[in-house]
């Protein structure tokens, strides 16, 4: 049974002060029930951000029926973007839902384990919680833009309805906001999506002029060079500096003109 923490006022405040940070975003969820469970079981675990990459708006009634009154805001206030890129631009670790295996995805974390790893990132930095379609999950491009990848053990069928994955990462994370003991060290801020997207446009740019990368290889390349870098997350100062030095590398693979360097 769920257990209703609102009396608990100065623990509840400074856990939703973090669950603040978090966005859940659905990539082009098929049935609008979908989208108003997943609605009303992610504010029911403090979650009130909810982000749509789809190209319409779903069916209001049915999103309603199934967000009920409690969630009604979230839907009111719901974002809609033409793809995931756009979603997370402004977010600065982007943690993804697969249940696919392969050797393009990056390594699994457990839900458990993601919720403590977000734990020190909360505080400085926005958070998205991405999940893919009904029917197929996220792909490669997908995961391409995040930082971590989170998938639910079952002891059989995989699939799990969209609003139940909604609930096991959203409790989990809850649940170690609620069960902290002491306030962990807190991790610097990453630098946001959108300016990791630039650095590796630049990155795949110098690799090409300098012919380090073979044309018949470059996706395979920079795919791992993002799962690389995505990971280990950079700070928004280590990415400028991977920028001014790709500048000056093509710079010097140009000859070095006198004009402005690039």
């Amino acid at each position: 049974f769920l257990q209703n923490f609102s009396h608990y006022d100065p623990p509840l405040e400074r856990v939703q002060k973090l669950l603040d940070h978090v966005s859940l975003v659905l990539v082009e969820p098929k049935y609008a029930e979908n989208v108003g469970a997943a609605a009303r079981v992610a504010c029911n675990m403090g979650i009130n951000q909810l982000v749509l990459v789809r190209d319409q708006r779903p069916e209001e009634a049915a999103m309603a029926r199934m967000a009920t009154h409690h969630a009604k805001h979230m839907l009111a206030e719901m974002e809609i973007y033409p793809s995931l890129e756009k979603a997370v631009a402004h977010c600065s670790w982007v943690v993804a839902t697969s249940a696919r295996q392969g050797r393009q995805r990056s390594y699994p974390q457990a839900p458990r384990q993601m919720a403590e790893d977000l734990l020190p990132r909360l505080a400085h930095n926005k958070v998205a919680l991405v999940f893919g379609p009904e029917h197929r999950g996220l792909t490669n491009d997908d995961l391409a833009l995040c930082n971590a990848t989170v998938t639910i053990a079952t002891a059989d069928f995989t699939s799990l309805n969209l609003a139940q994955s909604v609930a096991i990462l959203c409790h989990e994370l809850f649940s170690a906001l609620w069960q902290q003991q002491s306030q962990p060290s807190r991790a610097p801020k990453t630098a946001p999506s959108h300016a990791m997207t630039a650095m590796y446009d630049d990155l795949q740019e110098t690799l090409e002029t300098i012919g380090y990368l073979d044309a018949r290889h470059i996706d395979y390349w920079m795919h791992n060079m993002r799962l690389f870098f995505n990971r280990v997350g950079l700070r928004g100062r280590e990415a400028r500096f991977i920028h001014g030095f790709c500048k000056q590398v093509r710079w010097l693979a140009a000859g070095r003109p006198t004009a402005k360097k690039d």
